[in-house]
Order: structure tokens, then C-alpha cells, then sequence
């Protein structure tokens, strides 16, 4: 395990003035980024994808589509302006709109995915942000980096997972470096690549509160954790293999959760987070949930 923190100084990045972007991964969300799961596979590139296999799970592209049309109409039942990015043949995973790109407080930032078959999708989402005319300050070219290792805890503070396999310490040490100029404070969080992405193991619920596997998660970042003010949510080895920490922030203490994963959902709700439930197990069994799935363009930053 390897834990970094640092803090830059304001530079370029903090003189930009945008009409949108992301402050905060819990701030109130107005418009995300959604791809159809016309193309979707399983494909062996993860531990849940591979039990999955192992069981003789395939997926279904009319259930998945259908799961995937129930999760975009609850988000605009939110009050979430949603965009379809067009499915593409040979990329059987970019309905996970997270890994390719985030948005930035500067704009749309395009990523670098380690796996091959991912590598096309993020030519796709800025293509997107050219025609949406969003602010896209480049691509991250250096080391390999996906989205699900990204997070913006709120504004002023990122961490960034690696675990070497998907997003590479380069590669998250790029985004930190773009952050740190212009202000942020930034970690890098070293992981066991057994884990996908940072999201499979730890998710913003709202400012201060966010669902951890606190089992696995090193008692380092735990105590960094604390030091903010974060409270945790614990999430099993289990629950997180069933991506039980993969939820999607809406703002205000609301969430959309996995109908999957009842404990998780009633602990949310007995904490007073208003919880939405959506039935994503098509994607779950290909190894990503609900966060996977959901790429934020806009949140209104808290405070102004």
C-alpha cells in the first residue's frame, strides 16, 4: 500500500472560468453521461467478471438495456438531465461511461485506460465534449489511468487510486498533478489490483459521509479519512464483491443504490440518506454498478 498527500499552489487551471463542471463528487448533480449497453460483454478482465464465467453467467443484452432505461428514467425522475453517448461495436464495456473521462472543475478531462478494448472510448467522450461544446482541457497521455479511481471527495481534495494493473502510479500521479496546480490538495492510494477500481471499495455519499470496505482499505487512508471528517459506511468483503460500495451521489443526502444490496441501502436510510434502488445486476455480474455506469458532466457546486 502506498498513500500520498500533497498540496499544490494556485496556477492556469484555477483562472479558468467555467459555466459547468465538478467540484465535489457529492455536490447536487444535473447532467450525466450515459451509453446504452448495446455491445456489453463479459469480459474476463476483472476477479467478479471471471467468477461470473466461472458460474456460466452471459449477459443479456434485452435486460441489460431494459435495467439500463429504468436507471436513466430515475435519474431525470431526479431532476438529472441525462445524454446518450452512441454505443460502438468492438467496445463492450464503454456502457461504463465513468473510466474514460471525468470532469474536471476545467472541463471534460480525457483518461487513458490500461485495457486494450477500452482504449477507443476515450477518442468517443471527447468527441462528446466537442460536440456538447464542453471545455476539454486535454487528455492525461502519460501512464494509464480509468475514472473508477477517480474521486473528487469535494472540492479542495482528490484521491486517486492505483493498483497497477488498470490505473497505473504515473497515471494517478498526472491527475493529482493537474489538481495540485491549481490549489488542490491530492492523495494517491495504492491498492490490490484483486480490486478493480477505487469505487468498488469506497464511495462519496454525500460531503461527509461515504461507503467503505473497511476491511481491506488500509487503516493509513482510514485514518486520513477520519482526519477530514469523513464518516464510513462499512461495507463487507461480500457486499463490495457485489459492488456494494458502487452508488452514485445525487446531492443533498440522496443516493441511487443497488437494489442488490439490501443491508447496505437500509444502513444508508437509517442514517437519513434518501436511497433510490435500481435493479443494475446485469452490469454487477460484468463488475461494475451504478457509479460505473454514470459519467457526471454538471453538479452545482456547493455554496454558490
Amino acid at each position: 500500500m502506498k498513500l500520498e498527500f500533497s498540496g499544490g499552489t494556485a496556477g492556469a487551471l484555477q483562472r479558468q472560468t467555467l459555466q459547468a463542471g465538478i467540484f465535489g463528487e457529492a455536490d447536487p448533480l444535473t447532467e450525466v453521461v450515459l451509453c446504452r449497453p448495446t455491445y456489453l460483454e463479459a469480459v474476463p478482465c476483472c476477479s467478479v467478471t471471471r467468477e461470473s464465467l466461472c458460474e456460466g453467467f452471459q449477459p443479456s443484452i434485452v435486460e441489460a438495456t431494459r435495467q439500463h432505461m429504468i436507471l436513466e428514467a430515475m435519474l431525470e425522475a431526479n431532476g438529472v438531465s441525462t445524454r446518450l453517448l452512441p454505443a460502438q461495436p468492438g467496445m463492450p464495456d464503454m456502457c461504463f461511461t465513468r473510466d474514460s473521462a471525468v470532469v474536471t472543475p476545467w472541463g471534460l478531462l480525457g483518461l487513458n485506460p490500461a485495457a486494450a478494448h477500452r482504449r477507443m472510448e476515450t477518442a468517443q467522450m471527447l468527441v462528446f465534449a466537442r460536440n456538447a461544446k464542453l471545455p476539454a482541457p486535454g487528455a492525461i497521455e502519460v501512464g494509464t489511468v480509468e475514472g473508477g479511481d477517480v474521486c473528487i471527495v469535494r472540492d479542495g481534495l482528490l484521491i486517486v487510486g492505483w493498483s497497477g494493473e488498470r490505473t497505473s502510479q504515473r497515471g494517478a500521479e498526472a491527475v493529482c498533478e493537474l489538481f495540485a496546480a491549481a490549489g488542490w490538495r491530492t492523495m494517491t492510494y495504492r491498492f490490490d489490483p484483486h480490486f478493480l477500481h477505487l469505487d468498488t471499495q469506497f464511495c462519496m455519499v454525500d460531503d461527509n459521509l461515504a461507503l467503505a470496505c473497511v476491511d481491506v482499505l488500509h487503516d493509513d487512508l482510514l485514518r486520513v479519512l477520519e482526519t477530514e471528517g469523513v464518516e464510513l459506511v462499512p461495507v463487507t468483503y461480500k457486499e463490495a464483491r457485489r459492488l456494494g460500495c458502487n452508488l452514485l451521489a445525487l446531492g443533498n443526502r440522496r443516493v441511487i443504490a443497488s437494489a442488490r444490496n439490501r443491508r447496505v441501502v437500509a444502513e444508508l436510510r437509517r442514517r437519513g440518506v434518501h436511497v433510490d434502488t435500481v435493479d443494475v445486476s446485469q452490469f454487477e455480474r460484468c463488475g461494475g454498478g451504478i457509479h460505473c455506469l454514470t459519467m457526471p458532466v454538471a453538479r452545482q457546486r456547493r455554496g454558490h
